[in-house]
């Protein structure tokens, strides 16, 4: 419920504090005192789109907020556990907004977007004003107003689950027959590749080993000799390296008897011989080996210049990228050899998820046609207790092309204000309530359905913004009492100009105009008992009410 909303330098209002009760809150007042900019704000703060025209004039900033209690309000309590938002069943919504084109919106003093706090306007408050109206002849809510009267909720979360993924099924297998066609398409050529990379049959690093290899038996000879002068500067001719280096170690052990620090650079040396030694093998080994082979020369070049070709034609620079390119394009012959067994596997779950789904659109098909009769009855008779009385809607529902996102069926409510009796089972005189219904009728047409509707549905805070407009008498007196019934489960916000409608309140406020310093300004005061008698005989008879006024308006507030 809504607890307590506060305005400040919106439009005609400097500053308002409401505190609602539960049941049905009524407010009335003088023409142009701000009742309806009291539902406006409400907008406002429920993500309306902001108008800097919308802020009192002289002021920079205007500010709505309200405090509500959604314990209980699962939709609400979900969208903000989704967005993080600690409610402890208490939500303050604040909205802002600037002479400098700047609006904010808070929820429990976090900050929002536009389009959340829309979406949590949706679920805690459902705001009836005379131009909201239009959404009755929407066949969207039509459809919704028989869901929710057959209790559809859960069946059509699970239709839609199987609908949603039928179309993913279906869209998944189009786009693998496409894929199909394209492999299909390019197969020859990929085929083509692979079987000139398998001939190829290279190994890991090959080409780069080649190049290795062909160059050093390119210049075998020249390495052979360099090796050899090496060999021989180290161990061989008249004053090899080897010999001086073995005196020198002589030399220093024959000191080191004398001197103690000079023995472990003796050892080093000692060392350094014995690595000098074994690397005089190591390169008299590689000489011997190294031999110019003219043959091996040959295929190595064969090599290369197969495998730069194949490089170049695939665009890369290593062994190992052409190998993933053969991997890349075998797995891809193989996914073409099977993409058939994988489609007709999807053609055969997107059949059976669409039987699925076909069976519980059909189930949501009975269950709304199993409505109609007792709602068009319903709508009906509530609809001459609001003073319509030859008023009547009927209630189409048709096969639709194909299976949509909320079953197989096309609702539409077809109206007819003045039926008479002869005329009033015949579908022929009704037409769609969209074209034909005035905003006097879709206004008390949409309060009799949400009536009906409220009684299947944990529906928010209900305000109704002069939905009694051009009714009086009898017909206010009905208005009246559904809405009291309304509010026996619910807060029900209401702004009217009926008295019958206001002797039903629970929590009468009074909305005027006051002079404060030469400028006018709007207020609002809570009515005890005898203010409220005054102010809806005022309502029967004028500004000073009759004796009988005063008595039929504490009837009224008795009743």
């Amino acid at each position: 419920m809504l607890e307590r909303l506060y305005i400040k330098n919106f439009i005609i209002i400097d500053e308002l504090n409401l505190e609602f009760s539960p049941g049905l809150n009524i407010l009335t007042g003088e023409t142009g005192a701000g009742k309806s900019i009291i539902a406006g704000a409400l907008s406002l703060l429920l993500g309306e789109r902001a108008d800097i025209n919308s802020i009192k004039a002289n002021e920079t900033k205007c500010i709505i907020e309200g405090y509500f209690r959604i314990s209980g309000n699962k939709a609400a309590e979900h969208l903000c556990k989704e967005n993080e938002l600690d409610d402890q069943g208490e939500l303050i919504v604040r909205r802002e907004l600037s002479t400098a084109g700047r609006s904010r919106a808070f929820v429990n003093d976090t900050p929002v977007s536009l389009q959340f706090l829309q979406q949590l306007g949706s679920v805690i408050v459902d705001l009836h004003r005379q131009f909201d109206t239009l959404i009755l002849g929407n066949r969207d809510f039509q459809r919704e107003v028989l869901d929710a009267l057959a209790g559809h909720e859960g069946l059509l979360q699970e239709y839609q689950k199987c609908f949603y993924q039928w179309k993913r099924l279906k869209q998944d297998c189009e786009e693998k027959k496409q894929q199909q066609h394209q492999w299909q398409k390019e197969a020859d050529y990929h085929r083509f590749l692979l079987e000139e990379l398998k001939e190829a049959s290279f190994k890991e690093q090959e080409l780069e080993q080649a190049e290795e290899e062909l160059k050093s038996l390119t210049h075998a000879e020249e390495i052979k000799a360099s090796l050899e002068q090496v060999i021989a500067e180290l161990s061989e001719g008249e004053n090899p390296i080897a010999g001086r280096l073995k005196h020198i170690v002589h030399q220093l052990s024959q000191a080191s008897v004398y001197m103690a620090g000079l023995a472990p650079l003796a050892e080093r040396l000692r060392s350094l011989q014995v690595d000098l030694k074994e690397m005089v093998s190591d390169l008299s080994g590689i000489r011997d080996r190294i031999t110019y082979d003219s043959s091996r020369i040959e295929i190595l070049n064969e090599r290369l210049a197969l495998g730069y070709k194949l490089l170049k034609k695939h665009g890369v620079k290593t062994t190992t990228e052409l190998l993933e390119i053969q991997k890349k394009l075998e797995d891809t012959l193989w996914e073409t050899l099977n993409l058939d067994e994988e489609i007709q596997r999807m053609e055969k779950q997107i059949h059976e998820t669409y039987e699925k789904a076909l069976r519980m659109a059909h189930r949501l098909t009975e269950g709304r046609k199993r409505q109609i009769p007792g709602f068009e009855n319903k709508v009906n008779q509530l609809l001459t207790l609001v003073g319509m009385p030859d008023a009547r809607i009927k209630v189409s529902l048709k096969a639709a092309e194909n299976l949509q996102e909320w079953g197989s069926d096309e609702v539409e409510f077809y109206f007819n204000a003045n039926t008479g009796d002869k005329d009033k089972d015949n579908f022929s005189s009704y037409y769609p309530l969209r074209k034909v219904a005035s905003g006097g009728e879709l206004s008390r047409l949409m309060l009799c359905i949400k009536s009906l509707v409220a009684e299947k549905l944990d529906m928010p805070v209900l305000v109704f913004d002069e939905v009694d407009s051009g009714i009086s008498g009898e017909a206010a007196k009905q208005t009246g009492i559904i809405m009291k019934k309304l509010a026996e489960s619910r807060q029900v916000i209401c702004i009217t100009h009926q008295p019958q409608i206001a002797g039903k309140a629970d929590r009468h406020f009074y909305v005027f105009k006051e002079a404060v310093s030469g400028e006018i300004k709007t207020r609002i005061r809570l009515l005890n008992v005898e203010e409220r008698v005054t102010i809806i005989a005022r309502m029967l008879s004028g500004d000073k009410p009759t004796d009988a006024a005063l008595q039929n308006a504490r009837e009224m507030i008795n009743r």
